[in-house]
């Protein structure tokens, strides 16, 4: 990945980011804590790798994406109105009573979802039906699922990955937002240590397991994946659940714990300090030669 695509694309993440605590401030309801160790996959899911059409979001040969943790709305949401699915002022609406931006994802609301979501455990056997529909079909698109990993816990996502594993549906792509946190504590406590990769292959399944806050690594894997036509890929992401704001970072609090006015205020000061930040490289030399090069 070059220079400039990486700082655009970490822009991006980081606007989602405040968009998000905007979103759950308005409303004093979200899911934070995964919607922010998830961001920087969506980014590069909509923003860099994902074939879609906001203009023609049902488009039968799109790419889609099954956000099964369906709860992370705060990032779904904010990722597909800066992609322009839906126009970016009605995240204010968030979780209002008369809003079609619910809390957790809505297909039949909410333009770019392909899938609705909330009941943990459902969202790979979706995508799994999807992803076998295209081949049926003779049409090429991928198909993305984005799980917890709390939620890997359910019986039906290894009924899944088992079913895509004996079918070599080659076509679908499962991203594990590994942040080590759940509703109530770490994953390693409640559940036992997890192993993912080691479960993944033991199924038959290609696996990677990359940093999910380096764009970069997961722009790779994600290419990867798609040239393995044999079997489906398992994409394990070493996440940070609150990523980007200090005192939500790796603290099961936040899983669904909203902020106080003094939180909120740290936490907005600090994402913005990272958006200056990459603002202000977009505006370095170095930026500005990789700009000129791509031009060239």
């Amino acid at each position: 990945m070059n220079y400039n695509t990486r700082i655009e694309l970490e822009l991006v993440a980081a606007k989602g980011r405040r968009s998000a605590l905007g979103m759950v401030q308005a409303v004093r309801s979200g899911h934070l804590g995964g919607s922010l160790s998830v961001m920087d996959i969506l980014t590069v899911l909509y923003f860099d790798k994902m074939r879609v059409d906001p203009a023609n979001p049902h488009d039968a040969n799109r790419d889609r994406c099954v956000l099964s943790k369906g709860h992370c709305t705060p990032a779904m949401y904010s990722i597909l109105a800066m992609r322009g699915f839906f126009p970016v002022e009605d995240l204010s609406t968030f979780r209002n009573i008369d809003s079609y931006l619910s809390g957790h994802v809505e297909m039949t609301k909410v333009p770019g979802v392909d899938m609705s979501a909330g009941s943990l455990g459902q969202g790979l056997s979706a995508a799994l039906g999807m992803a076998l529909a295209a081949r049926i079909d003779g049409l090429d698109y991928r198909v993305y699922a984005i799980c917890g990993d709390g939620e890997i816990q359910e019986g039906q996502i290894w009924e899944a990955v088992q079913m895509a594993a004996h079918y070599g549906v080659s076509n679908l792509t499962a991203f594990v937002d590994n942040n080590r946190i759940q509703l109530d504590g770490f994953t390693d406590r409640i559940g036992g240590p997890s192993k993912t990769v080691d479960k993944f292959r033991a199924f038959g399944w290609n696996a990677i397991e990359i940093d999910g806050h380096d764009v970069g690594e997961i722009a790779a894997a994600i290419d990867a994946a798609a040239g393995v036509r044999t079997v489906p890929t398992a994409i394990i992401a070493n996440t940070v659940k609150g990523r980007g704001v200090d005192f939500m970072e790796n603290n099961p609090k936040w899983h669904g714990g909203t902020p106080n006015d003094e939180e909120f205020a740290s936490a907005f000061a600090q994402i913005d300090a990272r958006i200056s930040h990459l603002e202000g490289l977009k505006q370095s030399v170095a930026y500005k030669t990789a700009v000129s090069k791509g031009a060239n």
